[in-house]
């Protein structure tokens, strides 16, 4: 009797054990694409939405038959979280966050990956051979038309902290922008900011006496123009804006002149990968020819083009490399978001 006991609350320490190990790290989506007579699964975390992925996996799928894909979700830090701190087992890991991906790299998280398609791609498109990027999506400003229907436009930074500070009535509680302390992407986006240009902060402290409404994700404040709960957003992924405004929607984007960030979209192969040679297969899809081409048509997302960003001296491409880490450092960090939250957060 004793010995059923101790089994029996060994495995439920077990479980717990698994259960817990099995949540270390929050999944907002999952699917798996099952392929019909399918040998083997390459499993893949992304921070990219499954309505903008699926098509490319269904793709991928025709073109490499019997392959099964496990498809993972997770924001930027999750899946930071997943592959840094818990080397969860995934054989490819997508993401927006450049800097993030750039220390998985830089601290020997990752594996090498060499093919006829990788050694075709531009050199600023992919770095030590760890990390390929295959889409250029700008942070863009989005207004509504029905806020903008008697505003002139603002041109530049400074021409939005000018409009802000003549009609602070209009725009106080419809202001949305990234939630930096929780967003990878919106962090990467505020720090290129910063270093681009000291508007930034001024900027930051227009928006912040207007009591903006902070978000974890474009496809949130995409919603919240649409619903009219802001009219406002500030470093919206380019890319999700493209897909969902039509020319009836409420919300559009309003170029500036000063300076558009391109964020690079990017897949490398983590160190603990099952199937590395079917994660090296997914790249050569995504940066080849075809892949390039539904990569745009398909889901909606701008590919690589080194010839747009040649020909917009103001377009701006985020480098990859190792200066993506300057403000991963604890102390930049923590200096940054304070700084930040002084200027943003006034509750």
């Amino acid at each position: 009797m004793r010995n059923t006991a101790v089994i029996t609350i060994s495995v439920i320490l077990g479980l717990t054990i698994w259960f817990n190990t099995a949540l270390a790290f929050d999944i907002e989506d999952e699917k798996l694409f099952e392929a019909k007579g399918s040998a083997r699964t390459v499993s893949i975390i992304s921070t990219t939405d499954l309505i903008y992925f699926a098509p490319l996996i269904d793709a991928f799928q025709e073109a490499t038959p019997n392959i099964s894909v496990q498809y993972t979700v997770a924001s930027s830090k999750e899946l930071f979280k997943a592959i840094y701190d818990e080397q969860a087992d995934y054989d490819l890991v997508i993401s927006s966050a450049m800097d993030l991906q750039v220390k998985l790299v830089n601290d020997g998280l990752t594996q090498a990956y060499t093919s006829s398609e990788t050694a075709s791609m531009p050199d600023w498109a992919h770095w030590r051979n760890h990390l390929f990027a295959f889409t250029q999506e700008p942070a863009v400003l989005l207004g509504s038309k029905k806020m903008f229907a008697e505003l002139n436009l603002p041109e530049n930074r400074q021409d939005i902290i000018t409009l802000l500070r003549e009609n602070p009535d209009k725009f106080k509680g419809k202001i949305g922008t990234y939630d930096i302390r929780d967003s990878g992407a919106g962090y990467l986006f505020a720090t290129q900011d910063a270093r681009q240009s000291d508007v930034y902060w001024r900027l930051a402290e227009v928006i912040g006496s207007l009591n903006p409404t902070l978000y974890c994700c474009s496809s949130k404040m995409l919603a919240a123009l649409e619903s009219g709960d802001i009219a406002l957003a500030y470093n919206v992924m380019g890319s999700y804006a493209s897909a969902v405004l039509k020319d009836d929607s409420n919300g559009f984007i309003i170029p500036l002149s000063d300076y558009t960030h391109f964020m690079l979209r990017t897949a490398l192969i983590p160190k603990q990968a099952d199937s590395a040679d079917l994660a090296g297969r997914f790249i050569d899809f995504l940066i080849g020819a075809t892949g390039r081409e539904l990569v745009q048509e398909v889901a909606g997302l701008p590919p690589i083009d080194g010839e747009a960003l040649a020909t917009q001296l103001h377009f701006r491409p985020i480098n990859l490399g190792p200066e993506l880490l300057v403000y991963l450092d604890k102390i930049k960090r923590r200096r940054f978001l304070k700084d930040w939250s002084d200027a943003m957060i006034r509750q």
